[in-house]
Order: structure tokens, then sequence, then C-alpha cells
């Protein structure tokens, strides 16, 4: 049997760009095989005997994914995240407690926290799901290839960064890109939700599903929330709020720009409407 021929480097960088791994925790690579502790081997039964079974061990460190966990119980983590946003008197308030904040395992694998980016007076909030690669990188959300994107949107209606807030749900990369768990949500929910608070916008913009269902308190899909004036309740005033289709999305579907288009046209008219 011909034996398979061993796989180019770019076809190694594709597999783990598929799995995930998309950048370097170190510059030089780590033999993890060779920092495992080597079991010791038996000595073998003596002849015509039968020597005792021997028991199968957890696997290696070496072979075992690591999961991170909150250094507290979850309830533990939402119930002082809830005190913790509630007694944030100011944005820079808020951020050096995220900052300090160890209840939401997502920290631990991030590079770094993504808090938001433009005008904390802006009388118009973008929020979006969570982070990806480049902002965990810059520290800074919407600059990758979705950012630029959003950053044209936002240019459509006479806007740009200076002029509008932008946030995450999730102010920490989740590993390999993949969707934040229900806990993770729920644990950094109160932050955002004091966020938008203190911005205290005219108009609140969800961007894509994740972000809508969760500020919006809505099971629908996209395709139907899309393009309506909803409320956002604060607790001490009612935002408008309208949800439209995420940047990331719209780069895998071009075909829904129209309909975005036109989100953003009746944003436009209501920010005009306001200060009329």
């Amino acid at each position: 049997m011909t034996p398979e021929p061993a796989p180019t480097v770019s076809q190694l960088l594709a597999f783990y760009l598929e799995a995930g791994v998309d950048c370097a925790l170190s510059d030089e690579p780590a033999d993890r095989l060779s920092e495992v502790e080597q079991p010791a081997v038996p000595k073998p039964a003596a002849s015509g005997s039968i020597g005792p079974a021997r028991a199968i061990g957890p696997a290696p460190a070496a072979f075992v994914t690591p999961v991170s966990e909150p250094t507290v119980a979850p309830d533990a983590a939402i119930a002082t995240a809830r005190e913790a946003a509630r007694t944030a008197g100011s944005l820079e308030t808020l951020r050096d407690m995220l900052e300090k904040f160890d209840g939401c395992a997502l920290k631990s694998t991030a590079t770094r926290l993504v808090f938001a980016d433009g005008n904390p007076k802006a009388r118009i909030m973008f929020v979006g799901e969570a982070p990806g690669r480049d902002e965990d990188i810059e520290g800074l959300p919407f600059v990758g290839r979705s950012g630029k994107l959003l950053d044209r949107m936002i240019a459509s209606i006479g806007l740009n960064r200076s002029k509008v807030y932008i946030a995450n749900v999730i102010p920490w990369r989740p590993p390999g890109n993949r969707t934040p768990t229900p806990l993770e949500t729920q644990i950094c929910l109160p932050f955002i939700q004091r966020q938008i608070e203190l911005v205290d916008p005219d108009i609140l913009v969800t961007l894509g599903n994740p972000s809508t269902q969760t500020l919006l308190s809505t099971r629908e899909g996209i395709m139907k929330t899309r393009g309506r004036w909803l409320n956002y309740d604060t607790g001490t005033r009612a935002i408008r709020a309208m949800a439209t289709f995420h940047p990331a999305y719209l780069l895998r579907s071009p075909a829904y720009k129209r309909l975005s288009w036109q989100d953003l046209r009746a944003i436009a008219k209501a920010l005009a409407l306001a200060t009329s």
C-alpha cells in the first residue's frame, strides 16, 4: 500500500485554522509530550503465572483539552456581576470592574478585554455579540472585516465612529470564535445593560440574532425582528431599538445588504426627527 504523502505547511495551517487555532501562544513550539511524567513500567509476571490486571488511568494531560472554568460558582458569578454593574457610576468605573472581574471563564482564554469604541455621549449605540480574533488582539470591537463593513454602514447614514458608540454583549473573545454559552451570556449581561444605561442613547441598534434576543427579550429570528421598532427598557426610560443583520452575516450573505440598507435609512430618519 502506498503511504499517504505528508501534508504541506499550507495544508497544516488550513487544518489548524479550520479547527479554530488562529493565533500562537508563544514564539517557540513546546513539546508537551516530553512534559508528561511517564508512568512506571510494571515488572513482568513470573513465568507460568498470571500477573495482576493493570488499571487504565486517566489520559495524560497532554492529550486532554483544557477547559477554563470560572473561579466562582455560576450563581455567585451572576449575582456578583449584577451587584458590580449596579454600583458602577461611570463607564470608566464599569470598565475597571470588568478588568478585575473573574467570574467569567472567557477572561482566562482571551488576550484582553474588549470594552467599547466610539463616543460615550453618542445618540446611537450599536451592540454585537462577542469579539473575534482581530478584536481580541487590538482590544476594540469591530475592527476586522466585519468592522470595516460596519464602518461603511455607519458612513452610509452620515456618521462615523466618533459619533456612535459600539460594544458587545460579551467583552471577551470565546476560544476559536465559538458561540458563547448561555451561562457566559448571563454572567456578562448585567455589564452591557449597565453600559447602555450609562451611555443612554436615543437609539439602540442590535447587530445579529444573539444580541437581539439577549437585549430585546425576543425568541424570534433576525428575519422577523429586523427593521421593526422595539423598546429597550432601562428601568428609568424606554430607548427606541431596532435590530439589523450583523456585518459578519452580510459578508457571508451579501444579498441581504439591501434589507440592512432599509434598516439604516429608517434609523437615520428617526435620528433626524429627534433633532428637528
